[in-house]
């Protein structure tokens, strides 16, 4: 009987699920999205209920696809979009509030508070983190400040709360296995990434009793056992990880100084840098890569809130495209984006910046200027950040870097890559998977139950497809890095 690793992916716009075989072919994928819900500007927010059920589907559609059950499927690894939180009563397993999301700007001011403690040192030697309200913690506090008898029924011990993977995990086992993993615990701005626990000043700071919090796990380690009716039969659920850390295991980034860069709703750098955490000097967090066997890898992350977003937003909000594929020749249709600037904070600043309260724009319209124009700043705007993330990596590292393994769906954007060549002047090399963020759960998975012998089987799996070569137009590259300085600095609150 042939066997199967299944991957869940949730992501923040969509649902996904994917089955590999033994050779890392895709055998079977569905996909659905979900809706996004902003009750006020700034707050974004998903339905916990419709995840779940989005999730469940996907999987069901990928199974019978073909045609097989449970005892087709060698394990289920899970990759999710990370820092949204969702808090549930454990007697009814209901949601006590909507998933607050990564991108949500609500605890802005808690957190600008905090740094006014003086808290910011101690919190990045604890966390690895900086303070923001891209982080679990602050919104699992507002959710209890806020929700009329939360924090009533957390102080008796009643609700839990989890990020997406310990929400599905919740879910698949009925409410039998309440954990998470290394990385994910690593993105709540409550766990030490020195001692690998919850941190009990990081839950005295914001007030969170610690009955709360899931179990820790590695990355790659039996969780537990399906007892949904999706599957006839129990499936393992063996691999763990949040969706960037997945990416990175996924594009075969194992040796200390590997980076690679996910295009999705936001873009996420990342960079190895093996078995001691980096605590960066430029604005950079520092976070658990993954935890496999006894064995623990840390990273340096660079986090763009807006990425491929900013092309949903051509389309749902300019309308100056029908769909998220017609920005690419729309864009192309242009030499270059004729001295316009797009920095698309539409929900603040990320890496390495950090402003909270800086909001989009477009920085040098003229009366020439057209959509087209738009649309290439855009895009513009997505190497741009990632190549200001990638100067920051290479100053922590004090060293240039060689190249970058890029994925996700704005990889395939060849315009895009080529601009990100250009800019970082290093190869940028996209893998004939895109999936990298389901191959690593994948592997995870399937190495804890031994349908892989280990990392040297599957490091022969990653495959490369394209090689993108940085121009040597200089002189305009450096004219092009000299305007998107100023239009950040125009951006900044």
């Amino acid at each position: 009987m042939e066997k199967y690793i299944l991957a869940i992916d949730q992501g923040t716009t969509s649902s996904r699920a994917i089955l590999f075989d033994h050779e890392m072919h895709i055998a079977s994928m569905a996909q659905k999205e979900f809706q996004q819900i902003f009750p006020q500007p700034g707050w974004v927010e998903h339905d916990p209920m419709e995840i779940w059920a989005s999730q469940a589907a996907v999987v069901a559609e990928a199974i019978s696809k073909i045609g097989i059950n449970g005892l087709n499927i060698a394990a289920i690894g899970i990759a999710n979009q990370r820092e949204t939180t969702i808090v549930w009563d454990i007697d009814t397993g209901e949601p006590v509030y909507n998933a607050i999301v990564w991108q949500d700007r609500r605890t802005s001011d808690f957190c600008d508070s905090l740094k006014a403690q003086g808290l910011v040192d101690s919190i990045r030697k604890k966390t690895g983190l900086i303070i923001d309200a891209y982080f679990s913690g602050t919104k699992i506090k507002w959710i209890l400040d806020n929700v009329p008898g939360a924090r009533e029924k957390a102080e008796a011990g009643k609700l839990r709360f989890g990020n997406v993977d310990t929400w599905l995990i919740w879910q698949l086992t009925r409410g039998t296995v309440h954990a998470t993993d290394v990385t994910n615990a690593s993105r709540t701005m409550l766990f030490n990434i020195n001692t690998l626990k919850w941190d009990e000043d990081m839950l005295q700071f914001l007030d969170i009793p610690a009955s709360m919090l899931p179990e820790v796990k590695s990355c790659s380690e039996i969780f537990g056992y399906t007892k949904t009716t999706i599957f006839a039969h129990e499936v393992p659920i063996a691999g763990v990880a949040g969706d960037q850390q997945a990416a990175l295991f996924g594009q075969m980034c194992t040796e200390p100084g590997s980076i690679k860069n996910t295009y999705g709703t936001g873009c996420f750098v990342m960079l190895n840098t093996g078995d001691s955490p980096v605590i960066s000097k430029n604005n950079l967090l520092t976070t658990v890569a993954w935890k496999i066997g006894d064995t623990v890898n840390y990273a340096l992350e660079g986090s763009i809130y807006v990425g491929g977003s900013v092309v949903q937003w051509l389309r749902d909000g300019l309308g100056i495209i029908k769909s998220s594929a017609e920005v690419e020749e729309l864009a192309a249709s242009v030499p270059d984006s004729g001295g316009v600037y797009f920095v698309p904070a539409l929900t603040g600043l990320a890496a390495p910046y950090w402003d909270q309260h800086a909001r989009g724009t477009i920085v040098g319209i003229t009366r020439g200027t057209t959509a087209a124009h738009i649309a290439r700043a855009a895009l513009d705007g997505i190497a741009f950040q990632t190549y200001d993330i990638a100067q920051a990596m290479a100053n922590d590292l004090g060293k240039p870097l060689v190249e970058l393994k890029v994925d996700g769906g704005a990889s395939r954007n060849a315009l895009l890559m080529q601009r990100q060549a250009d800019l970082l002047g290093i190869k940028v090399i996209r893998p004939i998977t895109t999936e990298t963020t389901a191959e690593g759960v994948a592997f995870m998975a399937g190495l804890a139950v031994g349908y892989w012998s280990g990392l040297d089987e599957i490091k022969n799996l990653w495959l490369k497809d394209v090689e993108f070569t940085p121009s040597s137009d200089s002189e305009s590259i450096e004219r092009d890095k000299e305007g998107w300085k100023n239009a950040i600095n125009r951006t900044l609150s």
